[in-house]
């Protein structure tokens, strides 16, 4: 599957794409003392935010996903458990589709048996990518000993990652719910993140968001460390945190400049329904691609190619 761009037919394959199921929102509200004993917790969560919810069946929140990305031509998903304990979702909708999604998981390195959770979810559940979040869960991802061992489960196998979130975080469907969210900025620094790309320096690592404000930092950590990808993916609200006056396209002229094309991962950071597949920043990303002038063979990398390679 490929879809119409500047550059012509292009494969697109979304680096960061929220898997929101029902059973996402039903550990969501087991966090809130106003909502966790609510018979039916997902109904009203769907009163108070907005939003669509999901059907309780991950064949038919699946079937729904798979609607949408055709809808987009796009050929295939990194889609995530967003929250630690639905794995399982994640791994039900890439077992219906296996061509069409990667599947990553949230990981709290802090809770007990941490290490066992993460085999669990590589080698029998089959997932490719573990999302660190070490300002929402407050460690160290460089001196934290559980993020070492799951290392060592990366590393057995070809097309496995580590996602580390970086930078500014904040995650509006907590903010809805008036959910306490006491996260820790700084250990959201990618430098956490040179330190152990270099030394183990056959296991990849992405950072979202461009490092979401913490961009420098994030290119520095990427050109001194061949092994760290960036992914392009959300709205980067982050640029007007910069003293510079940046756009997008700016973004991708300096990041392609110091790191070259094949290590960027474009991404939507697309979550909920009734919005879908994000359009709105693919059609910006690839509109600032086009305008800086790369040829449709880097666009392909970016825009698919790398992740392919990458994970699979």
């Amino acid at each position: 599957m490929k879809k119409s761009t500047p550059f012509g037919e292009i494969e697109i394959n979304d680096a960061h794409v929220h898997f929101f199921s029902y059973r996402y929102f039903r550990l969501l509200a087991s966090q809130s003392p106003t909502l966790k004993n609510d018979s039916d917790v997902v109904s009203k969560i769907g009163e108070i935010t907005g939003l669509r919810m999901p059907p309780a069946s991950i064949i038919d929140f699946t079937n729904l996903w798979i609607d949408e990305l055709n809808r987009n031509y796009v050929a295939r998903a990194m889609i995530m458990a967003s929250i630690p304990g639905d794995e399982d979702s994640v791994a039900e909708a890439i077992r219906i589709f296996p061509d069409r999604f990667y599947g990553a998981f949230f990981f709290n390195p802090l809770v007990e048996n941490a290490t066992e959770k993460a085999e669990r979810s590589f080698e029998v559940l089959g997932l490719k990518v573990v999302c660190l979040f070490p300002a929402m869960y407050r460690f160290s991802v460089a001196d934290n000993e559980v993020v070492r061992e799951v290392i060592k489960i990366v590393r057995r196998q070809k097309g496995r990652a580590i996602f580390v979130h970086c930078g500014a975080l904040s995650i509006g469907i907590r903010q809805k719910l008036g959910l306490q969210s006491l996260f820790d900025l700084r250990f959201s620094n990618p430098l956490e993140v040179h330190k152990l790309a270099s030394e183990f320096t056959d296991v990849n690592f992405i950072i979202p968001h461009f490092g979401a404000g913490l961009w420098r930092e994030a290119l520095m950590t990427a050109e001194l460390c061949p092994n760290v990808y960036l992914d392009t993916s959300s709205s980067n609200r982050w640029m007007k945190y910069q003293s510079a006056d940046l756009d997008i396209r700016k973004v991708f002229e300096r990041t392609i400049d110091l790191i070259g094309v094949e290590r960027l991962l474009f991404g939507t950071d697309s979550s909920f329904f009734p919005r879908g597949w994000n359009s709105e920043i693919f059609d910006t990303q690839v509109k600032a691609l086009y305008e800086i002038g790369i040829s449709k063979d880097d666009a392909e990398k970016i825009l698919g190619g790398n992740l392919r390679k990458l994970l699979d």
